[in-house]
């Protein structure tokens, strides 16, 4: 704990400025407790280096995420989560309880989730993808503009946002989340995460900012616009590139049959005038933020503003 506790304040003190929440410590024996000694049927998501558990804490639900990764890189992944979820305060961002420092690798505390990820992949309908195309981009503009610094999230898909009970979309685990350093337009680093998932300038030059995380973020339009995982897109239209998917959609679209490939519900038995405008418009969104240039990709904020006037269109 005093090992934990020394790196945690050090990090603290260095990055949040005096605007951090407050975060309750727990114990080793009450998180056991609380999730009956971290039983599988717990379970509600298994990532890159950690579990997330759903468990019942002095009377709450709450979801806890406990660390497997060991060596140079374990501070890095707890670290991050606790430095910078406890400055958040935006309702689509998963919201830091406490942590319990008293072992190797701490254990992390959050508010409760019911759902990982199932909207993008059930057939909901367009209007709702919307919104939760809107309120994500709302909370990666938040980090892009809320804060002194930039802060880049680093890991955009969606694995990383969890839902609760009403549906809201939950953007979770900070592990590769940076700061923009003061003076700088890029964070600098070791290329990490999925290669068709990432922007084209970080994959040939390690640098990453706010136009990288649009990047990702036309990956995830993508995959609600479809209701199917980007691996299962590109192998849907078979030796299809990222950019060469754009035209295969389109013309399912055109052609009336985007309910061959999408897992999504429109009124009637096919795609009406109102949702044939806004699968049009979703569409070139998605291509937009997927920009080879930077240049040509828009800000998160603007397209939080698109989603925003489709989201009251529809």
């Amino acid at each position: 704990m005093l090992e934990n506790g020394k790196v945690l304040l050090e990090k603290l003190i260095v990055t949040c400025n005096g605007k951090s929440n407050p975060i309750r410590g727990f114990s080793i024996e009450e998180l056991k407790t609380a999730t009956n000694n971290y039983a599988q049927k717990n379970i509600i998501s298994i990532g890159g280096g950690y579990t997330l558990f759903r468990g019942f804490l002095q009377n709450r639900q709450v979801s806890i995420m406990k660390f497997r990764v060991r060596g140079p890189s374990k501070h890095c992944l707890w670290l991050n989560n606790v430095v910078f979820t406890s400055q958040m305060r935006h309702k689509n961002i998963l919201k830091l309880i406490g942590c319990c420092l008293e072992t190797q690798l701490p254990i992390l505390v959050f508010e409760d989730v019911k759902y990982r990820t199932s909207p993008f992949f059930e057939p909901l309908l367009l209007r709702h993808r919307i919104k939760i195309a809107m309120e994500i981009a709302n909370a990666v503009t938040y980090l892009h503009i809320g804060f002194s610094r930039p802060i880049v999230f680093r890991d955009i898909n969606s694995s990383h946002i969890l839902f609760d009970e009403d549906y809201v979309p939950k953007l979770f685990n900070f592990s590769l989340s940076e700061f923009i350093p003061e003076g700088e337009t890029h964070v600098r680093g070791i290329v990490v995460g999925t290669s068709a998932h990432l922007a084209p300038e970080y994959l040939y030059t390690g640098d990453f900012n706010e136009k990288c995380d649009v990047y990702n973020f036309g990956v995830l339009l993508l995959e609600l616009l479809t209701g199917k995982r980007l691996h299962d897109i590109l192998a849907h239209f078979e030796f299809c590139s990222v950019h060469s998917v754009k035209d295969r959609l389109q013309e399912y679209i055109d052609n009336n049959r985007f309910n061959e490939i999408a897992n999504c519900k429109f009124a009637g038995d096919g795609l009406c005038h109102g949702n044939e405008q806004h699968l049009q418009a979703f569409l070139e969104l998605a291509f937009t933020c997927l920009s080879d240039s930077e240049e040509d990709r828009p800000n998160m904020i603007d397209v939080a503003k698109q989603l925003r006037q489709m989201h009251q269109s529809s």
